[in-house]
């Protein structure tokens, strides 16, 4: 199975994401906000499958943090997701880096299915 670095602010929602994943079998690490993913992502040299983070969280965005990992971590697949329709907008332009931008709310099936997609798809940007 897959290893999965969450980065949400919201702490009920980053626990429902992190148990949906692990019934799946993945492995989840957790991280508050973008400038603690990237700092994880960086400790762990990118040893992550999938990148799956808010766009709108404190310190750093998702925006910022996907346009930060993904130079360094070719291989790792982006998968954002966000509540707010404006920042859907923000992330558009993004389509060579991330998979996709998943709408919140969103069910227990709805994030299994969209991170089996994500990770059957693979990353985006060659190595």
């Amino acid at each position: 199975m897959a290893r999965v670095l969450v980065a949400e602010d919201d702490e009920p929602v980053r626990v429902f994401v992190r148990r949906a994943l692990e019934i799946d079998g993945h492995t989840v690490v957790e991280a508050m906000d973008g400038a603690e993913a990237l700092d994880v992502l960086e400790r762990g040299k990118g040893a992550f499958d999938l990148l799956l983070t808010d766009i709108r969280m404190p310190l750093m965005d998702g925006i910022a943090l996907a346009l930060a990992a993904a130079p360094q971590f070719p291989q790792l697949i982006i998968l954002l997701m966000t509540g707010y329709a404006d920042q859907r907008e923000r992330a558009h332009g993004l389509d060579a880096l991330v998979h996709d931008v998943m709408t919140k709310p969103f069910s227990l099936a709805d994030i299994r299915a969209k991170v089996a997609e994500a990770l059957a798809a693979g990353p985006k940007r060659p190595a």
